[in-house]
């Protein structure tokens, strides 16, 4: 979260480039939208017992629990608006490169539920349902900083059912596997969204000592340490 509102940072400054960062987590995680308020009283439960991290993230939305899922960060300068028209684009490739693995989607159509603590609960256009099964597989958020813009979205694979239901009360959303695993399936994603939205190419990006130093200090920007209170305020 750290280094992706660094990245954005660098876009609004002017020397950044377009970035897309496909990523795991070291351990299970629950992010937490930037404007949600609510920290529920088990989720602090699960963090104290050592079962979840919690973390708040920069870009919108509701809770995501990452695990089982593969998080994409896009930078984008320079971003087309309205913001509904940037979360198209900016998904599409997604939906193509999942068409491709025989597994189409389509965008959602419920409206925004902001009574929902999961962002897995509803289906908004600003995310990708199967097709087949009608579950949810791709739920997306944005962050807009001076018409620069970062779009945060979690790729559900495989969730753990039971740290789903201590989470959310609820069961994951029922997906089919997927062909591709691991650095195959990154792979595939990153020629899709090459394809279709930097034909160029995206730049390898690696990170430098200088830069991991001034990313450093952000990183307790987004961390929910046990005794922080649960509003912004």
């Amino acid at each position: 979260m750290a280094i992706d509102d660094w990245l954005l940072d660098q876009l609004v400054a002017g020397v950044g480039s377009p970035v897309l960062r496909l990523y795991t987590w070291a351990r299970p995680t629950l992010s937490l939208g930037f404007h949600q308020r609510c920290v529920e009283p088990s989720w602090r439960v699960l963090q104290e017992q050592g079962r979840i991290a919690l973390v708040r993230r920069p870009s919108g939305g509701r809770a995501v629990l990452h695990g089982g899922c593969l998080t994409y960060a896009l930078l984008w300068p320079d971003a087309p608006r309205p913001a509904a028209l940037a979360y198209g684009l900016a998904t599409d490739w997604l939906r193509k490169a999942m068409e491709d693995l025989g597994q189409p989607l389509r965008f959602g159509e419920a409206a925004v539920n902001l009574q929902a603590s999961s962002c897995f609960a509803s289906s908004t256009a600003a995310d990708l349902v199967d097709v087949a099964q009608g579950a949810k597989r791709v739920g997306s958020a944005q962050l807009w900083r001076q018409g620069q813009l970062l779009q945060h979205g979690s790729l559900q694979l495989a969730p753990c059912r039971q740290l789903w239901q201590e989470v959310f009360a609820a069961d994951p959303p029922r997906l089919e596997p997927l062909p591709l695993s691991g650095a195959a399936l990154v792979d595939h994603l990153r020629r899709s969204a090459e394809r279709q939205l930097s034909p160029a190419g995206f730049d390898v990006l690696r990170l430098q000592s200088r830069e991991l130093a001034a990313i450093a200090p952000r990183r307790q920007r987004f961390r929910l340490s046990p005794a922080e209170p649960a509003s912004l305020g």
